[in-house]
């Protein structure tokens, strides 16, 4: 029995779906149309996750924010409250209190994996959100096989990395999907049928000792879990990485496993094999360069590093670039 039947059928079990309001207790009953059919998820407690975020640029169009490593940015699994755009939305609402009502309402413009820290760019208006969509669609829309990194002066937006490997190649690889337990809309993994995709890896120190490499990668397009895929094909997956192994591909494709227990998860099943929302691995969104949506103003925004992802001579040093070229970072005060 498949994965997706055997949650359905224990949620029939424990009364969890209702059609036109009454409770279902056969699997097999047929709808009309017309008719309502509601599922009704258990609560149950999320997983504690980081809540302080960092405000590195903010003014009325923008705010930039230092994620933590384990926060989710958009609702999804078990992290349906505990995300960076709830935290957003609360604090909207907690300014917009003793403002008029249309006080903005920020939300992020990308992504970051859960277990990613660094810069996550929002937009506090809908101009800018198309504006910043555009942004990143032009600069993954122009990849071919054939492109080189662009100069600043080529783009709108410009995004850099901090990552640590045990060694490193240069070398870029398309992005495609596949199938995979515990993520629905399929995972992606290195794949000759799939999206170009272009990463400039840069070494910047070799610890011999410690058997790993310090890496900045500059990435011109931007596809899902870009840079761990292309690491990984290039047989160097990121130090701590649970899910991508050399090749650029999963760990394991095994569809037999799945955690069937429901307690104190309302339902959602809990794969066995590791996720894209797995932490454990070292990658830093550490710098942005963008063109401002409505002055057209550079923004150079930095995210401090993490110890781990510093050279020796920078954590020798008194960082006093953190912030942006415009506006010193605050904090947002955690959930209650």
């Amino acid at each position: 029995m498949a994965a997706t039947q055997r949650s359905w059928l224990q949620r029939i079990q424990n009364g969890q779906i209702t059609v036109d309001g009454r409770v279902v207790n056969d699997p097999n009953i047929i709808l009309s149309a017309g008719s309502e059919l509601v599922y009704h998820r258990l609560p149950w407690k999320e997983p504690d996750v980081p809540y302080l975020l960092e405000v590195l640029y903010e003014d009325d169009d923008l705010i930039a924010l230092n994620k933590p490593s384990g926060l989710q940015v958009l609702p999804g699994g078990l992290f349906q409250q505990r995300t960076v755009l709830n935290q957003l939305q609360w604090r909207a609402s907690k300014q917009s209190s003793s403002l008029s009502s249309q006080a903005s309402h920020p939300v992020p413009v990308h992504r970051l994996g859960r277990g990613t820290s660094g810069i996550l760019l929002c937009a506090k208006t809908k101009l800018a959100k198309t504006c910043i969509a555009g942004y990143f669609a032009d600069k993954t829309s122009v990849i071919d096989a054939d492109s080189t990194v662009m100069e600043l002066s080529q783009r709108k937006i410009l995004k850099i990395y901090r990552a640590l490997v045990p060694g490193i190649v240069d070398e870029d690889k398309p992005i495609g999907i596949v199938r995979y337990p515990g993520v629905a809309k399929g995972l992606y993994v290195a794949s000759p049928s799939g999206k170009p995709a272009l990463s400039k890896v840069d070494v910047l120190e070799r610890d011999v000792q410690r058997n790993c490499t310090l890496v900045q990668v500059e990435i011109q397009s931007g596809r899902p879990h870009q840079i761990r895929i292309h690491l990984a094909f290039l047989g160097h997956p990121l130090l701590g990485d649970p899910l991508y192994v050399a090749g650029g591909q999963p760990k394991s494709f095994d569809f037999e496993f799945a955690d069937g227990t429901f307690a104190q998860d309302g339902g959602y099943e809990r794969p066995v094999n590791p996720v894209p929302g797995d932490c454990g691995y070292y990658l830093h969104a550490y710098q942005l360069f963008l063109s401002h949506p409505t002055t057209n103003e550079v923004i150079k925004i930095t995210a401090p590093l993490p110890s781990v992802l510093k050279t020796r001579e920078e954590g020798r040093e008194v960082d006093k670039s953190v912030g942006s070229e415009r506006i010193r970072g605050i904090q947002i005060d955690s959930l209650p």
